[in-house]
């Protein structure tokens, strides 16, 4: 722990913060006046002309969010921002982003044309916008619930106090959210379609029956696939998800445990999630889901209820590394029917690496308490607590 906490101070203490001053001109366009460079030297682009440093902007936009047709306009390295994103948490994040870029004086969110250029401009502005992209890989338009249990990541932590699967259990998830096709401008808003898919597994690292493969007892693997329907507009964002889960006991654990009667915990399900990011740095969630179907062999109430909140603060700019850094911490509840709606907690504390600003994936170290019931599978209705410290990747 002590190296942990070490380790984070002596990050925050090398960075170098970002500090922007954000005024309304008019009711289009918001300046924000960068007051620090980056690591390129400002010799470079200090005597370079308007056309030259446009380009140059505008490839670093198109590198780091390709999935957007920003516009990228500069007058006295004023850079001015067209075709920003329906997504607010996205369009702050390029503003953030060009805010750092060395010799910028300016950035302004521009709804329409340069002021007294829109002749030379409006080409530019107004060229026809793509209608949808294919395979868009690099941001989510439904940010992760980083409390969620079961949130579809890759992700390792040590486990201990679990009343229900064991006292040091080692629990592991493998998997990812793939966007195959976003409609852009839609409704006023970005829609998206994808698949996702994860596999969890928990390893009981002492088990209390005979022993084998060294001691190490897998004790369950839950299999989910889902189709993700997502939608964003402003500071809103929605969720639609129909998936597949299911559970298998582990091979040691049966060995371990004969005559213990396996059931077959499946489950088709739909839920509805709605997001609401009030600040730039707190987030609020819910929404209803319904369990369609469930094996005859592990009958599941149909009604569920989910939600939670997310806080970030203390954000970063690491400027040899170029990554953003984040604390951050967020509780994510259940209220399920089959659990007579009773109390199922999930509270995470830690911190966050991204090379983008607020989005794309990110690296997390974080600490987890779970008070409530256990998520694995056929002993879903067994109390438990526990706490875990994990590392995860994903969005």
């Amino acid at each position: 722990m002590f190296r942990i906490l070490l380790f984070f101070g002596l990050l925050v203490t090398n960075s170098l913060f970002c500090s922007v001053t954000v005024t309304e001109e008019n009711k289009d366009e918001v300046a924000v006046i960068l007051t620090r460079s980056d690591s390129i030297p400002i010799e470079s682009i200090e005597d370079c002309s308007d056309p030259y440093f446009e380009g140059y902007v505008q490839a670093l936009v198109d590198f780091n969010y390709a999935e957007y047709q920003v516009v990228v306009m500069v007058k006295d390295k004023e850079v001015w921002l067209a075709n920003l994103p329906n997504n607010a948490l996205i369009a702050d994040s390029i503003v953030a982003y060009i805010c750092e870029v060395p010799g910028v004086k300016a950035v302004h969110k521009l709804n329409g044309v340069l002021p007294k250029d829109e002749e030379l401009r409006e080409k530019y502005v107004d060229r026809p916008r793509l209608k949808g992209i294919w395979f868009p890989q690099m941001t989510e338009l439904f940010q992760p619930l980083v409390a969620d249990p079961r949130e579809i990541v890759y992700s390792i932590g040590y486990r201990w106090g679990d009343q229900v699967i064991g006292d040091k259990v080692v629990p592991v998830s493998l998997g990812d959210d793939f966007s195959i096709y976003r409609w852009l401008d839609i409704w006023g808003g970005d829609l998206s379609i994808g698949i996702a898919a994860c596999i969890w597994s928990v390893f009981d690292m002492d088990p209390p029956k005979p022993k084998i493969n060294a001691g190490t007892e897998l004790k369950n693997t839950d299999y989910f696939v889902g189709i993700p329907i997502q939608y964003v507009r402003n500071k809103w964002s929605f969720r639609l998800r129909m998936y597949h889960i299911s559970s298998h006991l582990g091979d040691e654990f049966l060995v371990n445990n004969p005559g213990f009667v396996r059931v077959n915990p499946s489950r088709e399900a739909v839920d509805l999630f709605a997001s609401y990011q009030v600040y730039s740095f707190w987030r609020i969630y819910g929404g209803p889901g319904v369990n369609v179907h469930s094996d005859r062999t592990f009958k599941i109430k149909p009604l569920y209820f989910e939600y939670g909140t997310e806080v970030r603060f203390l954000g970063t700019k690491y400027i040899c590394q170029r990554l953003y850094g984040n604390f951050y911490a967020a509780a994510h509840f259940r209220s399920w029917a089959q659990l007579n709606w009773d109390f199922d907690g999930t509270f995470v504390a830690g911190y966050e690496f991204s090379k983008l600003q607020g989005i794309g994936r990110k690296i997390r170290f974080f600490f987890e308490y779970h008070n409530g019931f256990s998520l694995e599978g056929q002993f879903f209705n067994m109390r438990t607590s526990y706490w875990s410290f994990k590392l995860s990747y994903g969005f």
